[in-house]
This record gives structure tokens, C-alpha cells and sequence, in this order.
């Protein structure tokens, strides 16, 4: 199910998480590339877990991930609880 752009910002605004074109997305910055690697493989297994996989781009020491349900075009409670699996990964 949708969840509206007020309970997505009450959720992750204050964690850094951006809400635009029905999708959550934020930036992780690491002292080197290879931790930037590590985190996303991570992510991926926390993905696989979750069966719900978001768009990952992979800089210099910059990594972004953007969430959204492809099924549903939009931000779902599951997008949401992957984003906050995603920043307990990161602590």
C-alpha cells in the first residue's frame, strides 16, 4: 500500500532521507571506495532478505540509494522499513 508524503517525512526527513518523484533516496559518503563497496554488499544481502530491492549508484567514496515499489509506482511502508534497515547498516 502508498503512503502519502507526510508519513514518509515523518518517518526519514529527520534521517536524512529526501522524498521526490515517488521515491525515497539519500547519500553515503566513506573515507574510501572499498567501504562504499562493502556497504552495498550489505545492503544487497538486507535486500535479498527483504525482497525488495532499491536503485543503488556507486561513485568515488559516494554511494546513493533511491527506494521505491516498482509494482505500485510509488513509496510503500516496505520502502520505508528498507530505508531504516539501510541506516541501521550504516550506525
Amino acid at each position: 500500500m502508498l503512503i502519502t508524503p507526510d508519513e514518509i517525512k515523518k518517518s526519514l526527513s529527520n534521517k536524512g532521507w529526501r522524498y521526490a518523484d515517488k521515491k525515497i533516496s539519500k547519500s553515503y559518503t566513506f573515507d574510501t571506495y572499498m567501504e562504499g563497496i562493502v556497504f552495498v554488499q550489505k545492503i544487497a544481502s538486507l535486500a535479498e532478505q527483504n525482497n525488495h530491492h532499491p536503485d543503488i549508484s556507486i561513485g568515488w567514496c559516494q554511494v546513493e540509494i533511491s527506494i521505491t515499489s516498482h509494482n505500485l509506482n510509488g513509496v510503500t511502508t516496505n520502502c520505508v522499513n528498507l530505508a531504516t534497515g539501510i541506516d541501521m547498516i550504516q550506525r
